[in-house]
């Protein structure tokens, strides 16, 4: 899709990620709603015989694993929910494949961490591997390894988490199921007259400000506030995302007639090419670059390649080719890139011309910091 597209055009498109929230798929907390996984299995049945290509990320994996451990409370310690969601994995994976099979669909569990998709050929196969389950007709189930991934490699939240499957599989829709009907401009729960805002553009600072006033149920992970900003990472591949509650009757199904529900939200600029879009999606840097006001001037506007000279500080310990941040004099990040020197390096050619770096070095590898190819702005 290219351009602002109508409801009905992106109720049409072609391959949706879904991702359900843990408040659709439970029953409040008592272990997965088999009832609710059966409808959620016959709506996306009916989009794959209108032929579209559908990929689910779906929750509930800790709240089922609650359920059998017979914890009433979600745990806050990692290692509890990493164990919670290894035992609810087992009964989610089972109820989805199960109810597909009814339908003569395959599933695919695809289990994955951020540290998949930092490492850019980890990245590339399960890129390679989404496609080619999606040629094959299969439905993938994805859900973050929980099992495995440490906190500082954790995506946080299936929003997030969504919303790089959008990216990684190249999505017309994303669609956001919640127990909210979208996202408000103020909070409904004290504000009786508080207006669902039924379009926006991603990266809108006024949708930003009026997703905090969304609620978390207690039994996920995110609020509002991560659904928007998944909308802004998934608009990086062109995406349209749709927050939507998932209470509306049939309403997968209401979504792919072009239905005025929820809030929609459009990709504001042109789609990033996907080496572009891989470094969008990194969550963790190894450091960080402080920039001048200059320098944050030639990359907003003028999209070149950050030199040394425009360097004012360097932070964290950081090898060459690893990512880091590019921050304002505030420490407001402003782009993510790939960098060319190492940081003990870097320290040494800061706030120095280019044509310094082999005097000051003693060899010279790239005359810039972070190539303009390596660099995305956010």
């Amino acid at each position: 899709m290219t351009g602002r597209q109508s409801r009905t055009q992106v109720g049409g498109a072609r391959r949706w990620v879904i991702k359900i929230g843990s408040s659709l798929l439970t029953n409040n907390g008592r272990g997965l709603d088999h009832g609710a996984i059966h409808d959620w299995v016959e709506q996306m049945t009916a989009l794959r015989r209108k032929g579209c290509e559908v990929v689910l990320v779906s929750s509930g994996a800790v709240a089922e694993g609650m359920n059998r451990l017979g914890w009433s409370k979600r745990p806050r310690e990692l290692v509890s929910l990493q164990a919670a969601a290894a035992v609810g994995q087992m009964g989610l994976v089972q109820a989805y494949e199960s109810n597909f099979k009814q339908h003569d669909l395959h599933t695919a569990q695809v289990l994955l961490t951020h540290d998949d998709l930092t490492n850019r050929t980890r990245y590339l196969n399960a890129r390679s591997t989404l496609r080619k389950l999606l040629d094959m007709g299969v439905v993938p189930v994805v859900n973050e390894n929980d099992t495995v991934a440490c906190e500082e490699l954790r995506f946080g939240d299936n929003d997030t988490l969504a919303a790089l499957v959008a990216n990684l599989v190249e999505a017309n829709l994303l669609v956001i199921l919640t127990d909210q009907a979208g996202v408000f401009d103020c909070d409904p729960r004290v504000n009786p007259d508080a207006r669902l805002i039924a379009d926006a553009d991603a990266g809108h600072g006024g949708l930003r400000e009026a997703a905090s006033s969304a609620s978390s149920s207690g039994l996920g992970s995110g609020g509002m506030a991560t659904k928007v900003r998944a909308a802004e990472l998934a608009a990086r591949s062109g995406t349209y995302t749709w927050i939507v509650s998932g209470r509306e009757t049939r309403v997968l199904e209401q979504l792919a007639g072009g239905a005025a529900l929820g809030t929609l939200v459009h990709p504001a600029s042109t789609p990033l090419a996907a080496r572009k879009r891989w470094l969008a999606g990194q969550l963790q840097a190894k450091g960080r670059l402080i920039l001048d006001d200059g320098a944050v001037r030639v990359l907003k506007q003028a999209g070149r390649s950050l030199l040394p000279v425009g360097v004012t500080a360097v932070e964290g310990a950081f090898r060459r080719g690893e990512v880091v941040s590019c921050c304002d004099a505030g420490g407001n990040a402003i782009a993510r890139g790939l960098v060319n020197y190492a940081a003990d390096e870097a320290r040494r050619i800061i706030g120095q011309p280019s044509e310094r770096i082999e005097q000051l070095l003693g060899y010279v590898d790239e005359p810039e910091l972070i190539h303009r190819d390596n660099l995305v702005l956010l």
